[in-house]
């Protein structure tokens, strides 16, 4: 097992510079292969909340247990009638803060934080020990990131770009997980679930896997037009705090992006213009 290097090297990729004019103090962006991470420009090692960028390695922790046999993607979990693969697709029913379903699991596609603390409380009592202790355990220390779980599983990590750089190496050429499990988590989870994008507004339909967010067809999107619909990752968005990490399967690159500034306009605006640039950039 190979650790994820995030020490950053910074030869120019001009289109990193437009963080420059982001309503931010602090803001940094990078752009990595499998092997490496090409570029990045801003403040790198500026330590800040990922929001919901969180969910990823959550997910990534449960996909690790399950591989171990710790636990089952498809035992019972959360809401009557749930699963741990409902829990991480967003399709259990539960609503996004509050323990109260709005809806039969499988039914609807609802964001939900509070599904992703159920997980972690669920993986927790099967593996016998503290969540944040199998996080680490499992998937921040094998790939040498500094960043902490300082919050809730909802959203909670603390680190910089370069620990979300080397997350999405991870997952765009998996060493903690079989690569048959990449391709289920990144594959559509309850086909045809309608839903809300945080941000973005209504999708029909609203595609996810197991913890990542799935492009396919929608519009508005956080990523660029230029990004292949089997773009996969998750934004993060909470006071202070925007982030992004995408994963383009088929241009085989990696982006991120941290800012410690709220997400919105913005951020929606200015996302999808840095990733194509990135894109049309690093095509020619």
């Amino acid at each position: 097992m190979r650790r994820r290097s995030t020490r950053l090297v910074s030869p120019p990729v001009e289109a990193l510079r437009q963080i420059e004019a982001w309503p931010a103090e602090h803001a940094a962006a990078g752009v990595a292969t499998a092997d490496a991470v090409i570029a990045h420009h801003g403040a790198a090692d500026y330590r800040l909340g990922w929001g919901s960028v969180t969910k990823l390695l959550v997910a990534y922790a449960a996909l690790i247990a399950a591989e171990e046999g710790v636990l089952d993607l498809d035992e019972p979990a959360g809401p009557d009638g749930s699963t741990v693969r409902h829990l991480l697709a967003h399709a259990s029913g539960l609503s996004w803060d509050g323990p109260k379903p709005l809806a039969r699991p499988g039914e609807r596609r609802i964001y939900s934080n509070t599904g992703y603390l159920a997980l972690a409380e669920h993986l927790e009592r099967r593996a016998e020990m503290p969540f944040s202790g199998y996080l680490h355990a499992a998937v921040l220390e094998p790939l040498g990131l500094d960043a902490t779980l300082d919050g809730d599983a909802a959203g909670g990590i603390v680190g910089n770009l370069g620990d979300l750089l080397a997350f999405g190496r991870e997952a765009l050429a998996p060493t903690l997980i079989a690569p048959e499990t990449l391709v289920e988590a990144t594959t559509v989870q309850f086909p045809g679930l309608d839903g809300v994008l945080p941000g973005f507004g209504r999708q029909t339909p609203n595609d996810w896997g197991l913890g990542f967010e799935l492009r396919n067809g929608k519009s508005p999107h956080w990523s660029g037009s230029r990004n292949s619909a089997r773009t996969y990752g998750h934004f993060g968005s909470k006071p202070g705090t925007a982030t992004f990490l995408w994963v383009d399967p088929e241009r085989r690159l990696v982006a991120a992006a941290v800012a410690d500034s709220s997400f919105g306009e913005w951020a929606a605006a200015a996302w999808p213009v840095l990733s194509d640039a990135l894109l049309e950039e690093l095509e020619q």
